[in-house]
């Protein structure tokens, strides 16, 4: 037998689960007859670039899939330890395993499990800390071995403006007291209309795709609203099952529906003529990159355009689930599809205990980081920045990706979080509706759905897929408005692109030019 080695990661190991999760309690083994589903991650077998010209998902499959030599070792691999090979798919570059944990502890030997209870989980979730191992054969093919841990990863980023009252937190979303001050919020068709967005297409034959990590909707909710906002909807809402989870509305607008349903309503009033289509996928490592990896490889649903408002603290985040998710990113680049990310409501230590942290996966270089400003009815757009209690728009610097070579205007050495910005302030918020109940919402999360909707429309007016915009969008900076006050505890706005707004917020004629194709 082959010595085995530790898997090549830039980092290769889990950090602590308290580091992560400091209220949560290890309640004690994981029994080893324990059905665990587990995603084993491949490297493309020729490299992928997401700036050349688009190709479709079938061309993408031909020329960038995994190979069939690494999927035939790793089935064998796994069952050889007597794991059952559920999928594999080079296209999708993965690999999906089944079986007990003690099959999967002898393949693959994490260095430590354990059951923990997770805040707003009512079962325990299994949690890894420490190394994984392959033999050398495998070894240099693999990116991720996904599934050994199911802490939470991600929270949603929106924040739920209530008339009066304190501050709470459920599911990440912050609820924020208006006691005593004024309130300018918007409709997203008002939002869309200061932005200048064209009013000549709908996003007609476009599909936008919204990643979720719990919560739901109701269809005939989601009618009513865009009813009342006098918005016609020709495009289609279709929810997907990633994982064994799924479109489940828990009927708390502070909670997680509210996220997916801000997420809808944003999309589909600024885009009334693009479909829509919701990947419901867990709130682990592995979920998030199958709800990711499936839409971006979703031939039936084909979504031009990804939106997503989840993410979470870089620290809080495995090298190997990051380098996977990036990895699906570029994929999407090169399949012309563009995916937006919410870069946090939470300044510039994005909640953790650092004065200096970004929020993944919007620190992907291959994402459009979407950060936050204010935008009241009158005055000039600011940075969002409520204070300690009422958030800020996330920003600042990844310890993970190094700078993209398209990224002007960042003088670190390290990749700079959000590209771009736009409504985020609660106070300046969203008027929508969660559960049936009208409610204004601001945050990043609401930044993410306004800019695929605004792409969903460019595609449609430029007769092309936008794909990977970012080298595009840093080249026209004219095509922005420039964010230059306020900060975000942690950096401050200045002229030209910053860690706090990145380029600022769309000039909406401007944009749709900007990512339109060369023309010779």
């Amino acid at each position: 037998m082959t010595a085995s080695k530790p898997l090549p990661f830039a980092r290769s190991f889990a950090r602590p689960v308290s580091a992560t999760h400091p209220d949560c309690a290890r309640v004690g083994d994981v029994p080893q007859d324990r059905t665990i589903h587990l995603t084993i991650v491949l490297k493309p077998a020729t490299p992928i670039d997401p700036t050349a010209a688009p190709l479709s998902r079938e061309e993408f499959a031909t020329r960038h899939g995994a190979s069939a030599d690494a999927i035939s070792r790793v089935e064998a691999y796994a069952r050889a330890h007597g794991m059952t090979v559920d999928l594999a798919d080079a296209a999708q570059h993965v690999v999906r395993v089944s079986g007990t944990v003690k099959q999967a502890c002898a393949a693959f030997r994490p260095e430590k499990l354990g059951l923990y209870r997770f805040a707003g989980r009512a079962e325990p979730a299994m949690a890894r800390e420490g190394s994984l191992t392959l033999p050398p054969e495998l070894s240099d093919d693999v990116v991720a071995v996904m599934g050994f841990d199911e802490r939470p990863v991600a929270r949603a980023h929106f924040r739920r403006l209530l008339a009066s009252g304190g501050n709470a937190t459920t599911q990440g979303a912050s609820v924020v007291s208006a006691a005593a001050r004024s309130t300018s919020s918007w409709s997203p068709v008002d939002v869309a209309k200061h932005y200048g967005f064209p009013t000549d297409v709908t996003g007609r034959g476009q599909t936008i795709g919204l990643i979720e990590l719990g919560g739901g909707y109701q269809a005939s909710q989601m009618a009513a609203y865009f009813k009342t906002l006098g918005v016609s909807r020709t495009g289609t809402l279709t929810a997907v099952s990633v994982d064994r989870a799924s479109n489940a509305p828990e009927n708390d607008p502070s909670g997680a529906d509210g996220e997916v349903q801000l997420d809808i309503e944003v999309a589909g009033s600024v885009a009334p003529g693009a479909n829509i289509a919701v990947y419901f996928g867990p709130n682990q490592g592995s979920g998030f990159f199958d709800a990711l990896n499936t839409a971006v490889h979703d031939k039936a649903n084909a979504p031009g355009v990804i939106s997503i408002s989840w993410g979470g603290p870089e620290s809080g985040w495995e090298a190997q689930d990051m380098d996977a998710m990036d990895q699906t990113m570029q994929a999407a680049g090169a399949m012309g599809v563009t995916v937006t990310v919410a870069s946090g409501d939470n300044g510039a230590s994005d909640g953790t205990d650092q004065t200096y942290m970004v929020d993944f996966p919007a620190s992907s270089p291959h994402a459009l980081g979407c950060g936050g400003t204010r935008l009241p009815r009158s005055g000039g757009e600011v940075v969002w920045n409520d204070g300690a209690s009422g958030g800020a728009t996330g920003g600042g610097y990844s310890t993970h990706f190094t700078k993209p070579d398209w990224q002007s205007g960042n003088d670190e050495s390290y990749r700079g979080v959000p590209d771009v910005a736009g409504n985020a302030d609660p106070e300046t918020g969203y008027q929508v509706t969660v559960d049936g109940t009208s409610t204004v919402i601001g945050g990043t999360s609401a930044v993410a759905p306004l800019w695929a909707a605004l792409i969903a429309l460019a595609n449609e007016k430029n007769g092309h897929p936008a794909g990977f915009v970012n080298a595009r969008l840093y080249a026209t900076p004219t095509a922005f408005n420039d964010i230059v006050s306020g900060d975000n505890n942690g950096y401050s706005a200045a002229k030209g692109w910053d860690p706090v707004t990145g380029l600022g917020s769309p000039k909406g004629a401007a944009i749709i030019a900007a990512v339109a194709p060369a023309t010779t």
